[in-house]
């Protein structure tokens, strides 16, 4: 009988843990990232459209900006993109797609299915370029300011809640620059 139990307790042992994991994951989303106060690091990596054409973080030096990371593969930044595309409209400020471990044909097929609110792509096909940047996953968005410096870090996708704050916090970079 005891044989019969066993797989049940543990299974209920697991579903215990998960529940109790799910429930504390809203206090464990703000994973501060290390690089909030610092300087953005001089990515230079080719454009999606162009893919002769090369830009860099550093093109964007004296404006605020906002640096979303995104993958065709990323369930969640489809979940978010009506965000990205609210905040590439009304943020006014350059929202910079980072496009992270694609194929280019699916990126450029996502954005044709989905939109494309950005003001130009980056595209690190490989990675590497991430492990710069502190990318955990997709989609991760980073506000940065007039002088090249993180401000904030979102991890996961952008919902109403987040895109409020982030506008509050693009207004005050915006407000900064200006003043």
């Amino acid at each position: 009988m005891i044989r019969m139990l066993l797989p049940l307790i543990v299974f209920g042992g697991l579903l215990v843990l998960l529940v109790a994991g799910l429930q504390t994951a809203e206090e464990r989303k703000l994973v501060q990232s290390p690089l909030v106060g610092k300087p953005v690091p001089e990515i230079t990596l080719p454009g999606l459209h162009d893919p002769e054409t090369t830009r860099s973080t550093a093109d964007l030096h004296g404006h605020p900006y906002i640096l979303n990371v995104w993958g065709s593969w990323c369930w969640a930044c489809r979940v978010e993109h009506p965000y990205i595309d609210r905040l590439g409209r009304e943020a006014g400020v350059p929202l910079v797609g980072f496009n992270w471990k694609d194929e280019r044909e699916e990126a450029l097929a996502w954005l044709d299915r989905f939109g494309d609110s950005w003001h130009f792509h980056l595209v690190d096909f490989e990675g590497r370029a991430a492990i710069d940047l502190g990318v955990y996953g997709a989609p991760e968005t980073y506000l940065v300011d007039h002088r090249g410096v993180i401000q904030h870090k979102h991890i996961g996708p952008i919902d109403a809640t987040v895109f409020e704050d982030l506008m509050r916090r693009v207004m005050q970079m915006r407000a900064e620059a200006e003043s």
